[in-house]
């Protein structure tokens, strides 16, 4: 049984599988007559939209699962959940806070599960993000990314896959907020050696793609007047973009808190590859779901 809980569980070679897939006008219907749970602790637009209209375009029937609907660990353990689920569903897809709930799922799961989001990771974003970059340049290999914020989980699951896809990586973000040790250690082992400062504008010079991320994600929310402190510098505006090459492009996973991380004007700007990158959502997570579901003898 294969999962997805993190961008690694893919070979690179699989991982350009997926994006084959993703990109593919012929698409396959490997979930006719079956169902997918999508589980939500966290609420979302972007997820939710895509996940759905993903299922449906494989010929599947989502049913979205609300946290007051499914209580994990409160009403039933997430094991018992995950058991019930998956007696009527060809996969379960889950936004959670702790990351420790998909692996507890993995482990009892008769059919693959999907991470829409966790603490640690958002690979499922990541897969969106590289969609993004082949369908601008036509190739990942060669080209650099740098990404410019927080060390979340959003850039761990980019800095892996970007890595992984032969791209060059590069992560600012301020003392304090960068990716630990192990993170580092876990992106290496996947293939990606990141160059990594406390200077955006290092990071960003001559750059292919420029991310950001909000400084404050949900479940941080209290640390936001602190967050806008630490993160004094990092704003992406016209400016920090003329750093990088000629034929830049903005990426954000979105939403975004404008005069924050990024200003409107680059945000809304013609190097800004945001809306693009936000419908492959939907690409990316048809391309994953048709790779597991076709493979499932793999």
């Amino acid at each position: 049984m294969r999962h997805f809980l993190e961008v690694d569980d893919l070979s690179s070679g699989e991982l350009n599988e997926v994006l084959d897939l993703a990109s593919s006008s012929d698409c396959p219907r490997p979930l006719t007559g079956r169902g997918a749970a999508l589980v939500f602790e966290k609420p979302s637009a972007r997820t939710r939209n895509s996940m759905e209209m993903a299922v449906v375009q494989l010929g599947g029937h989502p049913v979205t699962i609300r946290p007051d609907e499914v209580g994990l660990d409160t009403r039933e353990t997430v094991e018992d959940v995950t058991r019930t689920l998956a007696c009527f569903h060809a996969l379960i897809a889950a936004r959670v806070f702790e990351h420790d709930k998909l692996q507890r799922m993995a482990s009892v799961s008769s059919v693959p599960v999907l991470n829409l989001l966790s603490d640690e990771a958002h690979p499922m974003q990541a897969l969106a993000d590289l969609l993004t970059v082949k369908e601008v340049f036509g190739a990942l290999a060669g080209r650099s990314i740098a990404y410019v914020g927080d060390g979340n989980n959003v850039a761990r699951s980019l800095a892996m896959a970007a890595g992984m896809a032969g791209m060059a990586v590069r992560i600012a973000t301020p003392h304090g907020y960068e990716l630990d040790d192990a993170d580092l250690a876990r992106i290496g082992r996947a293939g990606s050696e990141p160059e990594c400062t406390n200077d955006p504008r290092q990071a960003v010079r001559g750059a292919d793609v420029v991310y950001t991320d909000v400084w404050a994600s949900m479940g941080h929310e209290e640390e936001a007047i602190l967050r806008r402190e630490a993160f004094e510098g990092y704003t992406v505006d016209d400016d920090l973009l003329d750093e990088a090459a000629p034929h830049v492009m903005f990426l954000h996973c979105l939403p975004a808190h404008r005069g924050e991380e990024v200003t409107h004007q680059v945000l809304e700007g013609d190097r800004s590859h945001v809306w693009r990158q936000a419908e492959n959502r939907m690409h990316a997570a048809r391309g994953l779901m048709a790779w597991l579901l076709e493979g499932t003898n793999r």
